[in-house]
């Protein structure tokens, strides 16, 4: 399961598991859309993967299965 990272590891934005916006990478380093088309053209600065749209996670789920809370903010 996706741990639906809760911010861009660029510049910190909120980046909510029920909202679209956010892009992530085989090991689910999290950007925001803006950081990737600003610096990083769907490759990961950190691994060199491909950046992908992160699914959304449904409303009705956050309750069993919660997006993490760690924030992962590095810049």
């Amino acid at each position: 399961m996706l741990e639906m990272r809760p911010d861009c590891e660029s510049c910190g934005k909120d980046l909510p598991a029920e909202q679209a916006g956010a892009l992530i990478c085989s090991f689910e380093c999290t950007f925001c859309e803006s950081c990737n088309s600003d610096k990083f053209d769907n490759i990961c600065p950190n691994c060199s993967g491909v950046l992908k749209p992160r699914p959304t996670r449904s409303a009705a789920l956050p309750a069993k299965y919660p997006a993490s809370t760690e924030r992962k903010f590095t810049c």
